[in-house]
């Protein structure tokens, strides 16, 4: 299958090489020459523009999006809006919000161009072991893109399927990120509080491989722990700052509006948020209230 790539990134590029090893051709664009050129170097072949890279796919066509969330994938939304054919298929392989899905999908449906929404997980490793994605959209569509996504996926049977109609991968893979946030946090909390333990002398590295096999708390999370903790003990030169790239807010958010409890979520979103106030004005206030309904000691920053 032929199959045109938008977006040229660390991912997106990781993608159209299992693809190209799975026996498919890839027509790349990235507004970055130098994305191009890399991507070339892997068998993908590098076009300079959108319209160039349409005429280069049979129809119907494929095209499959990997840029980031929000403005950028409504420009190219736009800008394939008039290029694109009815029962061509546009896929938006990114972290977007799956009610920008749902108005995208209808914009697209008045031309009779499918949309489908495939959250996708695997990160670095996906090229390697392969990709869970989550398939939203047209039934038949995601059909006539079966052989894509058994390529991409860890085997054709496995770590994909349709979820649903469209916005339904989205909204999936936005639940799947906010469990992630928990379960990252209670892997970050545990392995402090052994930290503390000074008197143990524990070795947190070496706990993560005993954990790692038989026990019940294993998991790729905790595959991954014990790496980074084999190549920095006591994390040097790491700054206690967390990102977040919208999912877990997007999660809590839905959780409110569905009257659902999510408090180990919403919790991890939260220290997530408090990372990154190195200078905590309410910590202070907390301080100096203890002190003047106690009269406890404040420690001069």
């Amino acid at each position: 299958m032929r199959l045109g790539m938008i977006g040229l990134g660390r991912m997106g590029a990781n993608m159209a090489q299992r693809l190209l090893r799975g026996g498919h051709a890839v027509v790349g664009f990235d507004h970055s020459e130098e994305a191009r050129a890399r991507s070339a170097q892997h068998g993908v072949e590098p076009v300079a523009s959108l319209q160039v890279m349409l005429a280069a796919l049979p129809a119907p066509r494929a095209v499959w999006m990997m840029v980031p969330a929000g403005p950028p994938v409504d420009a190219t939304c736009q800008a394939l809006h008039a290029l694109l054919a009815p029962d061509d298929i546009l896929i938006d392989g990114g972290n977007s919000n799956y009610k920008n899905t749902l108005d995208r999908a209808t914009m697209l449906a008045a031309r009779g161009i499918h949309y489908l929404d495939v959250g996708t997980s695997g990160g670095v490793w996906g090229l390697e072991l392969g990709y869970s994605m989550m398939v939203g959209g047209d039934a038949a569509a995601v059909e006539r893109l079966r052989p894509i996504f058994e390529t991409l996926a860890p085997a054709p049977d496995q770590g994909w399927g349709r979820v649903g109609p469209v916005g339904a991968g989205h909204f999936t893979k936005m639940v799947h990120n906010g469990i992630e946030y928990g379960l990252m946090q209670a892997y970050a909390e545990g392995f402090s509080i052994l930290g503390h333990k000074q008197e143990f002398g524990l070795d947190l590295h070496q706990i993560a491989e005993i954990w790692r096999y038989g026990s019940v708390v294993r998991s790729w999370l905790l595959d991954l722990t014990a790496g980074a903790l084999s190549k920095n003990p006591t994390l040097d030169g790491i700054a206690p700052f967390v990102a977040d790239s919208g999912e877990g807010r997007w999660t809590v958010a839905e959780a409110i509006d569905l009257n659902v409890p999510a408090p180990v979520i919403t919790q991890a979103l939260i220290e997530r948020l408090r990372s990154r106030d190195d200078n905590s004005f309410a910590d202070k206030l907390l301080a100096a209230m203890r002190n003047e309904f106690g009269g406890h000691p404040i420690k001069k920053g």
